[in-house]
């Protein structure tokens, strides 16, 4: 049954995004508003507050793209979707651009015509238990249950885990993030497994935080980044260089802060003035003024801005940066030369 519903889903989306328009740039600027598609709540990238306002770190992507293109972070309207209903939202143009903690595969690059343009967020499939079930290692969940959300790769990873280690394992199939943590904090099933990242931010929202555990296994690679319709180049650019601006601020040092100073006059970094459009002209390429990087990093900051205030070790999520560090601290993270 799951298969059935995860595979109908990406036929669909593939046939929709096969006859996608490219003219997203168009739209979106006469809707003068960013459809962005998110997940229906998870603590540190996608969550409304008590007021319906929209927070979190794939949110502040969202929110520079729309400041790049409208000169407006909060021209954006965001459209919450499940791990099923994403690829249709977006194959369908229900929204623009989707940043839901997706990871990038073969399959949804390919068969369902999509384009990630990079990623946002290195990370791996792991589980979450209660401290008092006395669980150290998944390889000692021999015949547990596992809550699981349906349409994503957690999935295949699961079974794979399992089968590799000789073991055996009932899945408790959910949709969203929430209710798979409200049947894990009622006992349905005695680990929740997905990203890493989403472990660590659902675990935060609980009234004992503490009570619960991330398993030491990582037993997948998860490359989560934003994606767009497959055709649509030129506003798979956009997005792309937006992420990239973001990436390569903050390894030049140019923050939410400074960056008005610094676009003010030149600077002594070609980079810097290319970025920021004092120099060359980048932005035109793309359809765009030359204030458009600008805008991007004004409207939540740079990527370790956003990082650090959204899911960083100082937030309830208290994620290292690891291997989304920058390249010079050791991290996978870096830019293509803005040139």
């Amino acid at each position: 049954m799951k298969k059935s519903v995860f595979f109908g889903a990406l036929t669909v989306a593939g046939l929709a995004a096969g006859g996608a328009a490219a003219a997203t740039l168009d739209d979106v600027k006469a809707r003068g508003t960013l459809n962005c598609g998110v997940t229906t709540g998870l603590v540190g990238f996608a969550a409304p507050d008590a007021n319906g306002n929209w927070d979190g770190f794939d949110v502040g992507g969202c929110r520079a793209v729309a400041a790049a293109v409208l000169g407006d972070p909060n021209a954006v309207e965001f459209v919450p979707t499940t791990g099923v209903t994403r690829f249709t939202a977006l194959a369908s143009g229900e929204v623009d651009l989707l940043a839901r903690n997706t990871t990038w595969t073969f399959t949804r690059d390919v068969d369902l015509k999509f384009d990630f343009i990079g990623i946002n967020y290195y990370d791996g499939q792991g589980f979450l238990v209660p401290r008092d079930l006395g669980v150290s290692s998944a390889k000692d969940l021999d015949g547990a249950t596992v809550c699981i959300q349906t349409g994503t790769t957690t999935e295949l990873n699961l079974a794979d885990f399992f089968r590799a280690n000789n073991i055996e394992y009932q899945p408790v199939p959910i949709e969203t993030n929430a209710e798979g943590q409200q049947q894990y904090l009622a006992g349905a099933c005695d680990t929740y497994t997905t990203d890493v990242s989403g472990l660590a931010a659902t675990r935060a929202s609980f009234e004992n935080p503490g009570d619960h555990v991330v398993l030491p296994e990582v037993i997948s690679k998860e490359p989560l980044g934003p994606l767009v319709r497959h055709g649509d180049n030129e506003w798979g650019d956009i997005v792309r260089w937006t992420l990239n601006a973001l990436i390569a601020a903050e390894e030049l040092g140019v923050t939410s802060a400074n960056v008005a100073e610094m676009a003010s006059t030149p600077t002594g970094n070609p980079e810097i003035n290319r970025l920021l459009g004092t120099e060359g002209n980048l932005g035109g390429m793309m359809g765009l003024d030359p204030d458009w990087a600008v805008r991007a990093i004004s409207a939540g900051g740079n990527y370790g801005e956003l990082f650090e205030k959204n899911i960083g070790e100082k937030t309830p999520v208290g994620l290292a940066r690891g291997l989304n560090a920058q390249w010079t601290d050791g991290g996978l993270l870096y830019s293509p030369p803005f040139r």
